[in-house]
């Protein structure tokens, strides 16, 4: 069982915690998926060579505009292109796989990178609720929500290949796996995929908190719930063999550019692209010049205003005070930064140019 030293890790340069990397693989107008996961690669290497802790890419499903909906299939190229920054799902969306098909996968992401993955898990379909019946291939999509906490206990056990006797699965194992070590003649890597639950609302968050796990808040998107949820899954903690003690990590959106009119550009053609996805009109990630002569309606406005507002962005200076006064505001022990932005160049400067302003280290 993952314990923790591959959960909690130490912050690097002046930043005031460890700091990751969320990647939602976006694909920009003239742009291709293979030009987005191009993108990532070189993402997740600048990551890497710059002391980032960790690089997380999240399912979805149906956006043109995000070409993550395989995670696991992203991490195996991803775990190929580097050598020590954690990967993992930030997250996959359990109640759209089995729970024995997760943890195959993501055996087999360990084997090919050993002690480098993280398993996290979250409950809502990462899409639609059409597009959802068509992957769990049913219309009772609460029926998967609410029974999330035995799924995550299956895919444990799956995980740690320990059904009790007389359990249907007793005699079913994830391969790559524990199993393979009491074969005979067989070794096991001392190494499985810690897991994470992710939320945007307090469900996740007391569930980590009882279980002793970590636990990732979705502050991206959700930021008016990121204090509850970490106070309930702070109050509701129980140390475990994973933790002794919480772990919350948050997602934040934050985009730094040479220039701050230029991080304005790029913040609002990713909010454009968002009030496209809310409306039901999900698209590519526009350009900034098309987002600069949009109409927005008064509703969109308001939107747009209320989203950026807990984007973090400007120069460099300005991202690193934004980030350091929500780390001391939350209290998270981890910052996994998301830079979304219509351009492959915009993004990777955003992420060197935060490196820059914390001293991270250089290779």
């Amino acid at each position: 069982m993952a314990g923790n030293d591959e959960i909690r890790a130490t912050a690097q340069g002046t930043a005031p915690v460890p700091l990751s990397v969320l990647d939602l693989v976006t694909v920009g107008a003239g742009r291709t998926a293979t030009d987005a996961l191009r993108t990532s690669v070189e993402i997740a290497k600048l990551a890497e060579n710059r002391g980032f802790n960790r690089y997380w890419v999240a399912e979805h499903h149906s956006m043109p505009g995000v070409a993550s909906s395989s995670p696991a299939v992203i991490l195996a190229h991803l775990a190929a292109h580097t050598e020590r920054i954690r990967l993992g799902s930030g997250g996959v969306m359990l109640p759209n796989h089995a729970p024995l098909v997760i943890a195959e996968q993501f055996g087999t992401l360990e084997a090919m990178a050993p002690g480098r993955i993280d398993l996290g898990l979250g409950r809502a379909p990462g899409t639609d609720g059409a597009t959802a019946a068509a992957l769990r291939r049913t219309d009772r999509l609460n029926e998967g929500a609410d029974d999330f906490p035995q799924q995550l206990a299956e895919l444990t056990r799956f995980l740690d290949d320990d059904f009790p006797d007389g359990h249907p699965y007793a005699r079913i194992h994830a391969v790559p796996g524990p199993v393979q070590a009491t074969s005979p003649g067989g070794v096991q890597s001392p190494h499985r995929p810690p897991i994470w639950l992710l939320g945007s609302s307090g469900f996740s968050a007391r569930l980590a908190g009882v279980l002793g796990l970590p636990f990732a808040f979705a502050h991206h998107f959700s930021a008016q719930n990121t204090v509850p949820a970490l106070d309930l899954y702070r109050e509701s903690f129980k140390p475990s063999a994973v933790l002794s003690s919480p772990y919350a990590l948050i997602g934040v959106s934050a985009l730094a550019a040479d220039e701050e009119r230029e991080a304005r550009r790029q913040v609002l053609a990713a909010a454009l692209n968002m009030v496209r996805l809310r409306t039901g009109r999900p698209g590519l990630v526009p350009t900034p010049e098309e987002a600069e002569t949009y109409e927005f309606s008064p509703m969109e406005r308001e939107f747009v205003d209320s989203w950026n507002s807990n984007v973090i962005h400007g120069t460099a200076d300005e991202v690193r005070a934004g980030l350091d006064d929500l780390q001391k505001r939350t209290g998270a022990d981890e910052l996994m930064l998301t830079a979304n932005a219509h351009t492959a160049e915009i993004r990777l400067r955003s992420y060197e140019l935060v490196a820059d302003a914390y001293g991270l280290p250089l290779g």
